[in-house]
């Protein structure tokens, strides 16, 4: 076949790809206002990249994925090449008008894979992030350049993700600037779940640990750091909800097990994490996520790495970039201890990830790219 596929005037078919917890969170919120458009038919997909963790972000935000993958295997080849194949059936049962993934993980590459060969528009919600290095986050640094190469509208969450894709050589209408969909979904659950500061005082100090550059001896260079601050502060609560991943469990268990001020807990679901962010005095994290969220509540976060694809939140002042350094992190907690006008000052500063408008932004293009003046894709000669 050869020639244009056209996709008419009138209700669109938009396919919604999730694989993991945070893409859920940043979807959610742009899955119910594409459910208020009259122009808009949208299907929920799961991959089931996430299972438990997914199911429980999934019913706090009311989605009920309409298809579900299974998933066959625990490596990630496996989940790959299963994914890839059940994507491809997917693609073919109906004439999908547009693919929407969100971020960086293996299950958006192959849901804009997909949406590539079966010649259907891509839509990337949170793109441009950019460390320029490989390595780190990986492999996310790599899947979201990919994803770049393939999508046809490219959702921006800041200026600085808007300039990195210019410079990579997409066009400017294909990249609308919308603020990060994470501020919605902050908003929802504060208005539907009732997240609301609930102590007096001070708070505690959360602490998040998970990613893969930080396993082995950085992990015990931030547990030994976190002991030391419970030491020397002991009327400072440490919260610490534990990745299950072995690699984070054993060494948090042994260096911090038994510490009266350090609570030690499983992860937390979505509420209960922007729960105990409301009532955070401080977050030490190498979550990327968490340094979007933390400034909604005006809570100051370390950032436990060495880059970040979120310098946003540092030019703003609302984090620093401090790595795992056992006296860099002890150092930095003592100093905002002791000094108010320096915690002040990341506290009240203003958010740079938007004010909760993303979706709506993401809705209104997509209505004009799709209903008025539908999406052409050329088909495979």
């Amino acid at each position: 076949m050869s020639g244009l596929q056209t996709h008419g005037v009138g209700v669109q078919e938009i396919l919604l790809v999730s694989g993991t917890r945070p893409e859920i969170i940043k979807l959610a919120p742009v899955y119910h206002a594409l459910r208020g458009a009259p122009w808009a038919r949208v299907s929920w997909l799961h991959t089931g990249q996430h299972a438990d963790m997914a199911d429980q972000i999934l019913a706090c935000f009311d989605v009920v994925p309409d298809i579900s993958l299974s998933r066959g295997g625990d490596s990630l080849l496996d989940f790959s090449t299963g994914c890839r194949q059940q994507l491809d059936a997917v693609m073919q049962q109906r004439d999908w008008s547009l693919v929407m993934v969100q971020g960086d993980t293996e299950s958006a590459f192959q849901g804009a894979l997909a949406g590539f060969y079966h010649r259907v528009p891509v839509a990337h919600v949170e793109a441009g992030l950019r460390t320029y290095n490989l390595a780190r986050p990986f492999p996310e640094e790599g899947l979201r350049q990919m994803i770049s190469r393939l999508a046809r509208f490219h959702f921006a969450p800041t200026q600085r993700a808007l300039v990195a894709l210019q410079n990579e050589g997409i066009a400017d209408e294909l990249i609308t600037l919308t603020g990060n969909t994470v501020i919605d979904a902050q908003q929802w659950a504060c208005v539907h779940r009732g997240v609301q500061r609930q102590v007096a005082g001070r708070g505690h100090l959360l602490v998040t640990v998970h990613r893969r550059e930080n396993w082995g001896h950085d992990v015990q260079e931030i547990c030994h750091a976190i002991a030391d601050i419970a030491r020397q502060q002991p009327d400072l609560n440490v919260l610490f909800p534990v990745h299950l991943n072995p690699a984070i469990q054993g060494p948090v268990n042994d260096i911090l097990g038994g510490i009266a001020n350090v609570t030690l807990t499983s992860p937390l679901d979505y509420t209960g994490m922007q729960q105990a962010l409301a009532d955070a005095w401080l977050v030490l994290t190498d979550s990327g996520g968490l340094q979007e969220e933390a400034p909604t509540f005006g809570v100051p976060v370390l950032v436990l790495r060495d880059e970040t694809e979120r310098p946003e939140a540092i030019e703003a002042g609302c984090a620093l970039l401090i790595g795992v350094s056992r006296a860099a992190i002890v150092g930095e907690v003592a100093r905002l201890s002791g000094d108010k006008q320096a915690y002040l000052r990341m506290s009240q500063a203003v958010n740079p990830f938007g004010d909760g408008t993303a979706s709506s932004k993401i809705v209104a293009m997509l209505a004009s790219a799709l209903a008025n003046e539908p999406a052409t894709v050329p088909e495979f000669a």
